[in-house]
C-alpha cells in the first residue's frame, strides 16, 4: 500500500508542480509522477532540515516544502527532458 500511496501523492504534486510552472511543460505523465514522488522525498527531508516534524493535524508547512520541491524538480526534469528529445530529433 505505500507504493501505491507515493504513487498516487507523486502524480498530484507533479500536476500541482505543472500548474504553477507558467508555460507548457513537455514531459509525458509517468515522467511527471516520477518528479513528483521525487519532490514529495526532497520536500519531507527540506522540512526535517528546517525543524518541521509531524504535527497534530495537516502539516502544512511539510506540504508547502513538498510543492516547491516538486516545482524545481519538475521545471529542471522537463528541461533535461527536451534537451534530451531535442538532441534525438537533430539525429532523425
Amino acid at each position: 500500500m505505500g507504493w501505491l500511496w507515493a504513487i498516487i501523492v507523486g502524480f498530484v504534486l507533479g500536476l500541482i508542480a505543472k500548474a504553477i510552472i507558467p508555460g507548457k511543460q513537455h514531459s509525458p505523465l509517468w515522467l511527471t509522477t516520477i518528479f513528483g514522488m521525487l519532490g514529495a522525498i526532497v520536500g519531507n527531508a527540506l522540512a526535517r532540515a528546517f525543524g518541521v516534524e509531524a504535527t497534530p493535524g495537516i502539516d502544512w508547512l511539510r506540504h508547502i516544502f513538498q510543492v516547491i520541491a516538486a516545482v524545481v524538480i519538475v521545471a529542471l526534469g522537463d528541461m533535461l527532458y527536451m534537451a534530451t528529445l531535442g538532441k534525438r530529433r537533430e539525429r532523425a
